[in-house]
């Protein structure tokens, strides 16, 4: 990435596949520099995104596009279709008769992601990593925001405009490409459109944005969890994010496995380690849960929760003193879900911090609660500025 945030572009092809490390000869910067990537993939399946539609995937599956880690490469792997990729992966494309065999300059393939949650969107990966020789010549990334959930012959019909997020724009092969982007001022993204052209194979799609509750949604629900990504919850910041990302403890669900949850690496200092987040909006938490789902030997010992009640919006600093602790010092079990229901007299929040002592995994946290008549307003208002 250049030093004035503009995309990452490896063109060219990679080297064939020639034994050991397949990421060894890997085109990318260090991805966790990028401060959208800092940012939740509302893409991810685990939060229900989707690849609803693709125009062709004759040699790899479109789900592929969207699942968790980085693509796999196995060198033995063929199946009765060719080469078996992790990935998404159309056949070759081809002209119309002899005299012309390569397809047109504007022929491409095309693929429909339902986002898990609509958002302003930051920043995009588009990875082609193991395709060498099989990956598209350019990408181009489309936006819009249609409610409920449109299929392909909604979203391609004329009430549907399309914005161009990342233009038409030459890739490599075996590289993760960065494209940044100037958060739309429109309403929040929920499906995108990935073409790539003429055709070829893309392995990972990362959708970085902040996410966007539905008004009406809340309104209906009343008590919710306020820190879930789904309502419009954040995580902002975290002392350590060693193995595994802390955004991972407002997915829903419990986790299957350690890496599902937020694990920091093992303190030899006299710290803690802790995490801040952003609610939906301002709101009154009445209940908690603190989960530490599959981390048996490395748990964390302790957690306190504390609540702070600031700007609407946005990334913001709480004055010193101004966090109201509503969980003193709790010790905490490995592999439980643990619930308190906290006091009638807990002052309204916008943020909250779990704090963990000494360090350990907790695998999600829940804050039940409502919206305050303010929260409730500003949430709506905000929607509404999208929508100017």
């Amino acid at each position: 990435m250049t030093a004035d945030g503009t995309s990452t572009v490896f063109p060219g092809h990679a080297a064939p596949y020639g034994g050991g490390d397949p990421y060894a000869d890997y085109r990318t910067v260090d991805l966790r520099d990028l401060p959208f990537t800092r940012l939740p993939d509302l893409a991810v399946r685990s939060i229900g995104g989707c690849v609803t539609a693709a125009n062709d995937e004759f040699f790899a599956e479109r789900e592929n596009l969207l699942a968790p880690g980085r693509a796999v490469f196995d060198p033995a792997a063929f199946g009765n279709k060719g080469k078996v990729m992790d990935g998404w992966e159309t056949r070759r494309r081809r002209g119309s008769h002899g005299e012309h065999p390569h397809p047109s300059a504007d022929e491409y393939d095309w693929a429909l992601i339902r986002l898990g949650v609509p958002g302003r969107l930051h920043g995009i990966v588009v990875d082609t990593a193991h395709f060498r020789g099989n990956h598209p010549r350019a990408v181009r990334v489309e936006g819009t925001a249609r409610p409920g959930t449109p299929g392909p012959e909604e979203l391609f019909g004329p009430d549907t405009g399309w914005t161009e997020l990342v233009p038409r724009t030459e890739i490599g092969g075996h590289a993760a490409h960065a494209f940044p982007l100037a958060p739309l001022a429109g309403a929040p993204v929920t499906h995108l459109r990935l073409s790539q052209y003429p055709d070829g194979g893309i392995a990972r799609l990362r959708v970085h944005g902040v996410p966007l509750a539905d008004p009406d949604w809340l309104a209906a629900l009343g008590t919710f969890d306020l820190a879930a990504l789904a309502h419009g919850g954040l995580v902002e910041d975290a002392s350590n994010s060693f193995y595994s990302p802390p955004a991972h403890t407002i997915y829903p669900g419990r986790p299957r496995t350690m890496d599902e949850g937020w694990e920091t690496a093992r303190r030899r200092d006299s710290g803690h380690d802790w995490l801040r987040y952003r609610l939906a909006e301002q709101g009154v938490v009445r209940a908690v849960e603190i989960d530490t789902g599959c981390y048996r030997g490395n748990a964390p010992g302790w957690a306190e929760l504390s609540l702070w009640d600031g700007p609407s919006g946005g990334a913001a600093t709480a004055p010193a003193g101004s966090w109201h602790q509503v969980l003193p010092r709790t010790r905490l079990l490995p592999d439980t879900v643990h619930r308190f229901v906290l006091p009638d007299d807990v002052p309204p929040a916008t943020h909250a911090r779990l704090d963990v002592h000494p360090d350990g995994g907790v695998a999600r946290l829940r804050l039940h609660g409502s919206l305050t008549e303010r929260g409730r307003r500003r949430l709506r208002e905000r929607q509404q500025a999208l929508g100017d």
